[in-house]
């Protein structure tokens, strides 16, 4: 048991390192992404086709990479960012990197909720493309983003448990090395638990919050 404790304990550690630094860029750097996907679309606050079309774009090809390959791909990148493309910060670039279009979608759509009436009665009151951006769209959708950033957290544990394969460190790592390489089957049932609960903690957490703040 001493054994075990002493391999999964840094493990989870490292798992939650990756996991709450990437999720958290990613959120800083997906909202305004997201927004201008809104923001932009025909009939929208801030018109724009073409940059709508631009940032679409953009986005799609950052989804269509499956995260391993994104990963190994951009590993020259990653090492001119934390100078090495191993170990738990240097996966947390990959990881960021993923997450960002896969966020910027989940803002999307939760801005996509708020009814247009709430818009129009903005504008009528005067209210700049700043304000209703900050102080319409944000709040009324903002147990939808809630809902969204659990789901996103879900994301990159999963994407944390793939990058193990590549010595991104963290429960998957753990898994690959003693789990599948020397045939422990405790370290491999271990870490499938942990992930599991893992998984199950913040989504409660998620859907609790969300309910909160849910003003409707």
């Amino acid at each position: 048991m001493e054994r075990l404790l002493s391999l999964i304990i840094p493990s989870i550690q490292e798992t939650l390192y990756m996991v709450s630094f990437s999720t958290l860029l990613a959120v800083l750097l997906g909202t305004p992404l997201g927004i201008l996907l809104v923001v932009t679309r025909k009939d929208h606050i801030m018109e724009n086709k073409a940059l709508h079309h631009c940032f679409s774009y953009v986005v799609n090809m950052g989804r269509s990479f499956p995260f391993i390959i994104l990963m190994i791909s951009i590993i020259p990148f990653t090492r001119m960012v934390v100078g090495t493309a191993i170990g738990t910060t240097a996966a947390i670039v990959p990881l960021t990197v993923a997450t960002i279009p896969f966020f910027s979608r989940v803002i999307e759509n939760a801005l996509l909720e708020v009814n247009k009436g709430v818009i129009e009665a903005s504008q009528a009151m005067g209210a700049s493309n700043f304000q209703i951006i900050y102080k319409v769209l944000i709040p009324e959708s903002m147990p939808a983003i809630i809902l969204g950033i659990t789901i996103t957290i879900v994301n990159v544990i999963g994407y944390s448990a793939m990058g193990g394969a590549v010595g991104a460190g963290g429960l998957g790592d753990l898994a690959i090395r003693y789990g599948y390489h020397r045939f422990d089957k405790d370290i491999m049932l271990w870490t499938v638990v942990l992930l599991i609960l893992m998984v199950q903690i913040v989504q409660a957490s998620g859907n609790f919050i969300a309910k909160k703040i849910d003003r409707r």
